[in-house]
């Protein structure tokens, strides 16, 4: 069985609407988001992970958008995207996403991409032998 990974952020659709993000981000519009996701997806898929989407809206329902992706699934990984790190004023979504994965799915290795273009980088720091250069 493949490993497996869930791969949360902020659904694309909503980066636009967001000043925080366009603020934080403003080089990634939706589309380039949507763009990297999917790469990243792709490339994490051939190595060998079995790769899981959770996308979130800005807080009313995130929580329990990410509680039923993890309860629906045991996941060996659990990446937490760049748009609720690095954005301050999604500190308290942070913090919900990373409380909750410890009380869900304590085994999960935790890995955070700084971009949309960066989760394969992220889950090889800590799946290093689904990184070809080790």
């Amino acid at each position: 069985m493949s490993p497996s990974m869930l791969n949360v952020g902020l659904d694309p659709a909503l980066v636009d609407d967001a000043p925080s993000s366009r603020a934080a981000f403003p080089e990634f519009d939706a589309e380039a988001v949507r763009a990297g996701m999917a790469a990243g997806r792709a490339r994490l898929e051939e190595l060998g992970l079995s790769v899981d989407v959770c996308l979130l809206d800005y807080g009313r329902t995130a929580e329990a958008v990410f509680r039923a992706a993890l309860t629906a699934k045991d996941y060996d990984i659990v990446l937490i995207g760049a748009g609720v790190r690095l954005d301050p004023e999604l500190t308290p979504l942070l913090e919900v996403l990373v409380n909750t994965t410890h009380e869900l799915a304590p085994g999960a290795k935790l890995c955070f991409n700084v971009s949309p273009t960066t989760a394969v980088q992220a889950v090889q720091r800590w799946w290093p032998e689904h990184n070809p250069l080790v």
